[in-house]
This record gives structure tokens, sequence and C-alpha cells, in this order.
């Protein structure tokens, strides 16, 4: 039993570091964009589907037991939220 819940953990910790990870690759996005000032060459149809998926997703990841899915979703939500913002204005 003891290999077992050390193979959990290990997996809940990669998973917690995923969803961290993850979404700052919306970082250089949204430097790119800024640094050229424009972002037509991103679908706005796109941006605000992905958009209000994880708006819609959001509350169920703050109400959630799993660390790991709670983590992912704020993150995930308020940067992407600075993607919509950056796409929008420079659009």
């Amino acid at each position: 039993m003891r290999g077992y819940m050390n193979l959990t953990e290990t997996a809940k910790f990669a998973g917690m570091v995923a969803g961290i990870v993850m979404p700052l690759f919306n970082i250089p996005l949204v430097y790119k964009i800024w640094k050229r000032k424009s972002s037509s060459d991103i679908s706005l149809t796109w941006v605000l589907g992905v958009w209000s998926t994880i708006l819609i997703m959001t509350p169920a990841a703050v109400l959630s037991s799993d660390f790991v899915f709670r983590t992912f979703g704020i993150i995930n939500a308020i940067l992407f939220t600075m993607v919509v913002v950056f796409v929008i204005k420079y659009r």
C-alpha cells in the first residue's frame, strides 16, 4: 500500500504543477500581442468561445474539493481573461 500512496501523491503533485504551468503559456501570447500592438491573427470567435467555456467551468473549479482542479480553474480563468482583454484591446 505504501507504494500506491506515493504514486497517488506523485500524480496529484504532477497534476497540480501542470495545472499551474499550463495557463502560464498565455503570458507569451499576451506579450506577443502587446509587442506587435495587434491581435489580428487571433480569431475573436475562438478567444471568446474558449473564454466562455472557462467562465462556465470556473464556479465548479472554485467549489471543488480537488485542490488540483481548483488551482487550475482559478489560474486559467485569470490568465485567459488577460488574453481576452489584450485581444480585444489590440483588435
